[in-house]
């Protein structure tokens, strides 16, 4: 009886496993940074309506996960032939913000403190990230991601759709790690014994941009 107890267990277990992998985005590929592309003569122009991009994000933990969205303080694509060639965005930090918690209840507040803290993001010292465009290829968008000072170059599919006045660039869900960002707030990557109070590496995110042209 127990032993059929716990071959029941073990395919629930792997189940749950097997959705898990399922559900989660794909890492963005991550490499060291490289040259930003540079914007030229003949290039046109889109500013990003800051009021209209998103940012969200997710975070994982073993009792659980955490959303929000992150605004952008700025942004600007060109495009030759109608394909981005380059662009740079700066990324408001002090905007983070929480879904999953009602906005009137403390722990909303406490985990958005949390966040902008010295033990993740640290914006009193660093208010802003930054992504600079590096290259498209087909679907796959890459650029430079700077986060607390630390850059990297990441890969990710996105969507994009312009008619000639209007731009939308819509990604699809993919995860960065935190660690090579040097968020080490409960990681695994830097502390040893931390049982089930580790928090996962990989944050989600999704962007969704709305540009026009200037």
């Amino acid at each position: 009886m127990k032993k059929q107890i716990f071959n029941i267990l073990t395919i629930i277990a792997i189940g749950f496993a097997v959705v898990a992998c399922k559900d989660k985005a794909k890492e963005a590929n991550t490499s060291e940074a490289e040259a930003a592309t540079v914007a030229e003569s003949t290039s046109a122009k889109y500013v990003a309506n800051v009021g209209e991009s998103t940012i969200e994000w997710k975070g994982f933990k073993p009792t659980g996960t955490h959303n929000g969205t992150i605004a952008l303080e700025s942004g600007v694509f060109t495009t030759n032939g109608g394909e981005i060639h380059s662009g740079t965005f700066l990324i408001d930090m002090n905007s983070i913000t929480n879904l999953d918690i009602p906005a009137d209840k403390e722990g909303n507040a406490k985990l958005v403190g949390h966040l902008k803290s010295a033990d993740f993001f640290d914006v009193e010292k660093f208010p802003s990230a930054a992504f600079e465009v590096t290259g498209l290829e087909g679907n796959m968008l890459s650029g430079n991601l700077t986060i607390k000072g630390t850059k990297n170059n990441v890969s990710f599919p996105v969507t994009v759709s312009n008619d000639g006045e209007n731009m939308t660039l819509t990604s699809e869900a993919f995860t960065i790690d935190r660690s090579k960002w040097n968020v080490k707030y409960g990681s695994k990557s830097f502390f040893d014994n931390l049982g089930d109070k580790f928090i996962n590496d990989d944050i989600e995110l999704k962007i969704s941009i709305k540009a026009k042209k200037s």
